[in-house]
């Protein structure tokens, strides 16, 4: 009995080895007595048993017999359907349906798939110690794309050397193709042909932006780069100029009317599109009627007319340092719909009864027709609230109180407080970056947002949960996820790190007042960066969908978007829908509306990516007239290629390559957010303050380069930590000394391994 144990015992183990030799050497070819020698298998016979092992692994399919006795790894494979994902670098992969990490596919087995392709592929067999590949055998549907570059023009030929890191190579433009493109334009392109044997695709010129550098020319790409439009068609505005404003007696007399009642908006200083307004009196009661007012856009845009057309498929206006790219044609966004003083505008209104504390006593939705009495600027109402000075001062400073009542129950019920300021740019008339300010949120802004907020919860919760037996319809929420469970937990173990505890257990109002604490404690401290960073990255996105799960940040159970028409497709949607539906209307089909929130979830997200491309754009250029200059700034970002360094004065963000810190071998620690130096232990995490040189900057990539002033003595000055992260030396700063450097491909070599190894 323990003979035959010990025998199988062995057969398993050689059969391991098998595999093990196999997966080493899947393209060679083997007798039996090979296999034995190279694994030291010398007794005749245990070679038997690996003669009888191979043919063994041949029945179940894992080798091939090539000739009698001689045998081959089977390149088994799997016909799979994917998106391809393009890298500039050459770790081009492909995402397999439901799944969510890219496998491997080498240049050579691309067929020239582009980005977002869909394709079909064979997935090698995955072995031990071996990542998988794949090779594309069928392009099944081509993306539309595009690329962005500068064009340059040669005595037989041009081409597009392309800004996309998704394309490693430049596209070849025949004269024919070049749409009088000439050397040194900004220019988009397509690429029409790309055959098997070729190193580099044909293209052909889209449009022509202008000159590479030229504002213009640089937004209008960032546009494009995004697949957002940066032109708007003449046939849409063409039908918008036809519309009237048609405020006629009867249209007055089917809506509220509150030309009478004192009412202003407050916006940016630059806004032209108002699209709420707020208006206050005060009632025989005593209590106040506010009254949020926002504009009728879908009293003037019908379903499935061109305007509606090319409004939903943008969903949303866009706004670049520069210029505002609107979702609606100029004519209504800053004209007929926009909510300008001392004009009767047509609105769809949320009017509630307030009583001193700011508590709803009653409310009521409905289309009315207001005249704005005055327009004023965040700065304007903000200096009526500290002063109690000017013009509507008593009005205003009422708004402000109650809605800092609004505020304050908001935290209480378990809101989340994410005070982070935006970059901006002064620009001169060439577009120009010659300062840099930022936008701070004061009670003006806070007045104006709390009663947006109101307006928006109580849309949602009149038809998300009618009164009495009715069923909710079918609605656009604006919904808010809880946070992953394992994100709060890797943030509230580096919070306790420097002695802050939040909750992850109990109420979401115990869980959220208590990281609000945190937030408002860290407020100053050296670790502020670094907190308030991790707890954004810890949220989840917000998105419109039709399954309402509450929105986690506003601790709201019930919230739309219902006040910015002008701007944001979704909220039409929530206009016809509430009038629909408010009307005694039918439910609408929900499985369509999804997939209108799913656009504009999208598109929302191509937006925001457009904005900061714009914002990097700018705080590249704006440095460029800085190089050599050097700044305080603080680590906003740690990864294996390097430090992202935030310069404390402006805010603009730059790298110091992890090939510039040369006194040591570092390595990323993803779990503690930091590098640390395989020989000295030497630690760089987020928050931690340095102090840099500019020392590139790439206006196509949008790209800065830092360096570290004087990084030997910075980091010899800093704690040393062991491999778990616990301090274990602090020493004093060290002179200087000359490093003796290895040759760049032994360098190198350390990386290769170190990757693998990790």
């Amino acid at each position: 009995m323990s003979k035959k144990k010990t025998n199988k015992t062995q057969k398993a183990d050689f059969q391991s080895m098998v595999v093990d030799f196999f997966n080493e050497h899947p393209t060679g070819s083997y007798n039996y007595k090979q296999i034995s020698l190279e694994l030291g298998i010398t007794r005749r016979i245990n070679q038997y048993q690996i003669a009888d092992i191979l043919d063994d692994m041949v029945l179940d399919g894992f080798l091939s017999e090539l000739v009698p006795g001689r045998y081959q790894a089977t390149q088994i494979t799997s016909a799979s359907e994917g998106t391809f994902v393009r890298r500039s670098n050459g770790k081009n992969g492909v995402i397999i349906d439901n799944t969510d990490v890219p496998i491997f596919v080498a240049e050579r087995n691309s067929k020239h798939a582009l980005n977002g392709d869909r394709v079909r592929v064979h997935l090698s067999a995955q072995r031990r110690g071996v990542e998988p590949e794949a090779r594309v055998l069928e392009i099944i549907e081509k993306k539309e794309q595009t690329f962005i570059g500068t064009v340059k023009v040669q005595k037989s030929y041009a081409f597009l050397q392309t800004d996309s890191k998704f394309l490693a190579c430049d596209i070849i433009i025949p004269s024919e193709n070049l749409k009088g493109a000439t050397s040194g334009d900004k220019a988009i392109a397509r690429i029409v042909r790309w055959d098997d044997d070729d190193k580099n695709p044909i293209g052909e010129i889209v449009d022509v932006f202008g000159p590479t550098g030229e504002n213009d020319s640089e937004m209008n790409a960032i546009l494009a780069e995004f697949g957002l439009p940066y032109v708007y068609p003449k046939k849409v505005e063409d039908a918008a100029n036809r519309i009237k404003a048609g405020i006629t007696p009867d249209e007055i007399a089917r809506r509220e009317d509150f030309r009478a009642v004192t009412t202003f908006t407050i916006d940016p200083r630059d806004a032209k599109d108002f699209d709420d307004a707020l208006s206050i009196r005060r009632l025989d009661n005593g209590n106040w009627e506010v009254g949020v007012h926002i504009a009728d856009v879908t009293h003037y845009v019908h379903p499935g007319t061109v305007i509606d057309k090319e409004a939903r498929e943008r969903a949303t206006s866009i706004y670049l340092v520069d210029r505002t790219i609107p979702m609606l044609p100029e004519h209504l966004c800053n004209g007929i719909c926009s909510l300008r003083p001392d004009e009767e505008k047509l609105a769809f209104s949320c009017i509630f009864e307030l009583d001193d504390e700011a508590n709803i006593k009653s409310h009521r939705i409905g289309r009315t027709v207001i005249k704005s009495n005055r327009r004023f600027t965040y700065e304007e109402a903000q200096e009526r609230i500290e002063t109690g000075q000017g013009d509507y001062a008593d009005d205003i400073l009422t708004l402000d109180r109650l809605a800092k009542c609004l505020r304050r129950r908001r935290f209480e019920n378990g809101a989340l407080s994410f005070d982070r300021f935006e970059i901006r740019f002064d620009i001169d008339e060439k577009g120009h970056p010659i300062n840099v300010y930022f936008k701070v949120s004061k009670d003006a802004n806070k007045l104006v947002e709390e009663f947006m907020l109101l307006a928006n919860k109580q849309v949602a919760t009149e038809i998300g949960h009618p009164k009495g037996k009715k069923k909710p319809k079918p609605f656009v929420y604006r919904i808010h996820d809880r946070p992953n469970d394992d994100k709060m937990e890797s943030f509230a173990e580096i919070a306790s790190r420097f002695g802050y505890k939040i909750k992850l257990r109990g109420k979401r109002s115990d869980i959220n007042n208590s990281l609000n604490k945190m937030l408002v404690k860290v407020k100053g401290q050296p670790e502020e960066n670094l907190l308030s960073i991790l707890a954004i990255r810890s949220m989840a996105k917000a998105v419109y969908s039709t399954v309402n799960v509450g929105h986690y940040g506003l601790s709201f159970d019930y919230y739309t978007h219902f006040t910015s028409p002008i701007r944001r497709y979704p909220d039409m949607m929530v206009h016809r829908l509430l009038e629909r539906y408010l009307a005694g209307g039918r439910a609408v089909n929900k499985d369509k509306l999804e997939d209108e929130c799913k656009h504009s979830s999208d598109m929302e997200v191509l937006a925001a990516n457009a904005e900061r491309a714009s914002i990097k754009y700018k705080e590249v250029e704006f440095m460029a007239d800085r190089i050599g200059q050097v700044f305080e700034g603080s680590v906003s970002g740690v990864t294996e290629w390097g430090l992202y360094v935030e310069i404390d004065e402006n805010k603009c963000e730059g790298m110091v390559p992890v090939r510039d810190l040369d006194d040591d071998y570092y390595e990323f620690d993803e779990k503690n957010y930091c590098l640390v130096g395989r020989r000295k232990r030497r630690v760089y995490r987020l928050g931690d303050k340095l102090t840099i040189r500019v020392a590139r900057a790439d206006l196509n990539k949008k790209q800065l380069d830092f360096a570290l002033v004087d990084s030997s003595a910075d980091t010899l000055s800093r704690p040393i930590v062991n491999r778990n992260g616990i301090v274990v030396d602090e020493p004093k700063p060290k002179k200087k000394k000359k490093s003796t450097k290895a040759k760049s491909s032994k360098k190198e070599s350390t990386k290769k391994k170190s990757k693998k190894n990790r």
